[in-house]
């Protein structure tokens, strides 16, 4: 379970980007955080997993504070923290198995994580969930050779490969064509389910959201003022959101079955 509570994150004297925020995610919950540009979609994100410092409240992992780690401490909750980011953050040079094997490094000593010696059981489950997402044939391809929606579930295995106990993806779709997009999507949403496993998506498509996501949390200048369900994200909401500004929804989202149908 992941505990928000209070969470405001403040840049020098300026006015925060968070204020005071509070959310709780569990189960298999596949959770779309929407909003406009510097609404503080990505801060949230970053902020659970320390990429960015909060300057106050609390971010509890299955009981375990989070703000208040240090170190070694850090590091080793930073494991149970998938990250799938927006423009993938491969090693290019590197091949699709060595850059999902960097998924544990937090795992193995520095002797195995220079010389890329991991335990047979990591390659193996490599191999099962590149299997699983459709890439097992690119394991000995280098990742500049792929295609961005490749790209992303080379990423989305790394962060698996850390077996996390929750999964954060910033914007995992903005880099994709539409068709690819709606794949992705649909690929977060199965391994949610699959895997017993929390997912956050920092999302600007609101169609996506409403066809992939059990929630959709709404924030507006660093405040949330929308928690619910999608069949509850009507149009007062998206005012409410986005002020006026058109939401990003101008492409329906096909149905679901038709995206799994392309190799989800």
């Amino acid at each position: 379970m992941l505990e928000i509570s209070n969470l405001i994150k403040r840049y020098g004297r300026d006015e925060p980007v968070l204020k005071g925020l509070d959310l709780t995610v569990d189960g298999n919950s596949v959770v779309s955080i929407v909003g406009a540009s510097g609404a503080g979609k990505s801060t949230m994100l970053r902020c659970i997993n320390r990429l960015v410092e909060p300057t106050s409240g609390s971010i509890k992992l299955n009981g375990t504070e989070l703000v208040t780690l240090r170190h070694g401490e850090l590091r080793r909750a930073r494991r149970k923290i998938g990250m799938v980011f927006q423009g993938f953050n491969l090693i290019d040079r590197l091949t699709v198995m060595e850059n999902v094997l960097a998924g544990r490094l937090g795992y193995v000593n520095l002797f195995q994580a220079i010389t890329r010696r991991y335990p047979a059981s990591d390659i193996e489950r490599a191999f099962v969930l590149m299997e699983r997402v459709g890439i097992a044939h690119y394991a000995n391809k280098r990742a500049d050779e792929l295609s961005g929606g490749e790209r992303q579930r080379v990423g989305v295995v790394r962060a698996l490969m850390q077996e996390p106990e929750v999964l954060l993806a910033d914007e995992p779709t903005a880099s994709l064509d539409p068709r690819t997009s709606e794949q992705i999507m649909v690929l977060l949403q199965s391994l949610a389910s699959e895997l017993s496993l929390p997912v956050l998506i920092n999302i600007h498509n609101v169609a996506q959201a409403r066809t992939y996501t059990d929630r959709i949390v709404g924030l507006r200048h660093g405040t949330m003022i929308f928690d619910g369900a999608p069949s509850d994200f009507d149009k007062d909401a998206l005012e409410a959101i986005y002020g006026g500004i058109e939401a990003p929804e101008d492409e329906a989202a096909p149905p679901p079955e038709e995206v799994r149908d392309g190799q989800a």
